[in-house]
């Protein structure tokens, strides 16, 4: 591994939302821990422009933390499983964690 870690990204494409009411629970506890593992959103919604493929994307969200391994280990945590079960009890998602430059 280099001097400098590559930063690591989670995209989430929130297809459908069937309880609103659970998805503000989510957002309203989401925060502090992905603050504890040092991630920043980049991207929460706004505007979109389609200019390539097939790709339908429906209210993208975007997290930058310091490394691809620390995206993980944020994923995968304790602190998030029981958040990641009530995110996907209120919709449909698509998601990706991916390296960055």
């Amino acid at each position: 591994m280099n001097s400098k870690s590559k930063p690591g990204y989670c995209l989430f494409d929130n297809v459908s939302i069937e309880d609103v009411n659970k998805l503000e629970e989510y957002k309203q506890k989401v925060f502090p821990i992905v603050e504890k593992y040092n991630g920043t959103y980049t991207v929460i919604g706004g505007p979109l422009r389609h200019i390539e493929g097939n790709w339908k994307p429906h209210y993208l969200v975007m997290i930058e933390f310091p490394s691809y391994e620390l995206a993980n280990k944020w994923y995968d945590s304790e602190e998030y499983m029981e958040l990641k079960m009530l995110r996907h009890s209120a919709g449909q998602y698509n998601a990706v964690i991916m390296e960055g430059f």
